[in-house]
């Protein structure tokens, strides 16, 4: 039997699922890549450091919560590029926290955007993939946590090994990913299915 072949919104849909899982591995990496340097920077101990992942990590169910409630109100679409605007803001403006109390409280609302991407990112793409074809493509959407961790590790030492810049640049480099997958976005279309539900909801 021969496969559908996938529209451009599908592959758009799919691709930014994908870059979205893509910059949250990247992202999440480079700061424990960097928690020596962080440390020296603010002067405190690694410990302390680690704190930043696990204050990320426990935001993340408060942003699935929160977006996943206001996208089934409203919509996929809308919800999530307000989410990736919001995240890659807060992911750029680590680079400048002053402070660690700063970037804790940034990584924190990293976090909640974060938790909102993915589960609404994975659903949009999946309601509009094949049923046929998403056994597979839900597999594929997975490696992009794996390519994130690669792009991390090369940016790692490209920018700290390579040309002796500090942490502060992967920060800033972490909103490319994020603006391209908002780019992609906007040409994805609602999902199908929320305008199925919103017409049983009518009737």
């Amino acid at each position: 039997m021969a496969r559908t072949r996938l529209t451009a919104d599908q592959r758009n849909s799919f691709i930014a699922a994908q870059l979205g899982w893509t910059m949250d591995a990247f992202d999440y990496f480079i700061v424990v890549l960097v928690y020596a340097d962080i440390a020296h920077t603010f002067n405190i101990s690694k410990t302390e450091v680690a704190f930043v992942t696990t204050a990320t990590l426990a935001m993340r169910p408060v942003g699935a919560l929160l977006f996943g409630l206001w996208a089934d109100r409203v919509g996929r679409r809308i919800p999530l590029m307000v989410d990736v605007a919001f995240y890659s803001v807060v992911g750029f403006l680590c680079a400048f926290a002053p402070n660690f109390t700063v970037l804790v409280v940034l990584r924190v609302l990293y976090g909640i955007g974060m938790g909102g991407e993915w589960g609404l990112g994975a659903a949009l793409a999946m309601e509009k993939i094949p049923a046929e074809r998403r056994g597979f493509f839900s597999g594929l959407l997975q490696e992009g946590y794996s390519f994130g961790y690669l792009l991390a590790t090369l940016a790692s030492l490209l920018v700290l090994d390579g040309l002796g810049l500090s942490w502060r640049w992967l920060f800033g480099l972490s909103i490319i990913p994020a603006l391209i997958t908002l780019f992609v976005r906007t040409r994805v279309r609602e999902s199908e299915e929320i305008g199925r539900a919103s017409c049983r909801e009518r009737v």
